[in-house]
């Protein structure tokens, strides 16, 4: 399996998960959109779209930067067709960008959920409608970082603004996966089995001590790539788990992954993973 000469269009790619994605897919010799807000540097998270696109060229891919807010609908249909443009199509689509607040009804500030939602599900319409064009052309993927639709009234109790704007997602990849079938697009959502172990996660809970609790972004990099280089529409429709894929495509060792290698304690089960 391999992506050399695709395009992949990821937002969010300034660090975390999605810059993962990135440099596992330049492994290859793919082309490498890095479409994300952060051009400058943050004062408490790593990384820019040019930090990623320097690393994606010295893994051996080819880089293209874009500063994109994903809830502008011009700059979002704008960067798709530099992307086109500059490497000649679009072969994979990856929403990555995200935003949470784990706060229920009662407390969460209307601005905080319009925020999730106009990243989360709203995004996911725009970039994945923006896309299609090009992606017609190629039969390419869609690929949306979202969890696996489990109603178990847990999820919802504590913080379902969130779970709404994330299911809202899955829900997404289950309609377009059938209404771009005649185009042989397929769609996915993929999720992690355990908490990964990212900046973003840090800044939320305030501190790494969990992270020996947790997994590396690899895992979802390695994931995401069996997805992307399957053929044929042979996956599309499914919400998956990046453990669940990585086992049906053969690999049965997974303690590489872990943050802290040397860690005894039980890996954390991420949200929405019974």
């Amino acid at each position: 399996m391999s992506l050399q000469g695709k395009t992949l269009f990821i937002t969010g790619a300034s660090r975390g998960i999605g810059r993962e994605i990135a440099l596992r897919a330049a492994r290859d010799g793919a082309n490498i959109v890095i479409a994300a807000k952060s051009a400058e540097p943050h004062a408490k998270l790593p990384g820019t779209i040019f930090s990623v696109a320097r690393e994606v060229e010295a893994a051996g891919g080819q880089a293209l930067a874009l500063q994109v807010d994903v809830r502008e609908e011009d700059a979002v249909r704008e960067a798709l067709a530099r992307a086109n443009e500059h490497f000649g199509g679009i072969d994979a689509l990856i929403n990555n960008a995200g935003a949470i607040k784990l706060t229920g009804v009662q407390h969460i500030e209307l601005k905080r959920f319009d925020l999730m939602h106009q990243i989360n599900t709203r995004a996911v319409l725009l970039c994945s409608q923006a896309a299609l064009p090009y992606l017609k052309k190629s039969g390419g993927h869609i690929l949306n970082l979202s969890p696996p639709l489990n109603l178990a009234t847990k999820w919802f109790a504590q913080y379902s603004p969130y779970t709404v704007t994330k299911y809202g997602m899955s829900m997404l990849t289950l309609g377009m996966s059938e209404e771009f079938r005649n185009y042989g697009i397929s769609v996915n959502s993929l999720w992690p089995q355990t908490m990964i172990a990212t900046a973003a996660i840090e800044f939320q809970l305030g501190s790494k001590e969990s992270f020996k609790h947790a997994r590396t972004p690899a895992i979802m990099a390695d994931a995401a790539h069996v997805i992307l280089s399957c053929t044929n529409r042979s996956l599309t429709g499914r919400l998956l788990i990046d453990e669940e894929i990585l086992r049906e495509s053969g690999i049965t060792e997974f303690e590489h992954y872990r943050f802290a290698p040397d860690s005894s304690d039980k890996l954390m089960t991420d949200l929405f993973i019974d």
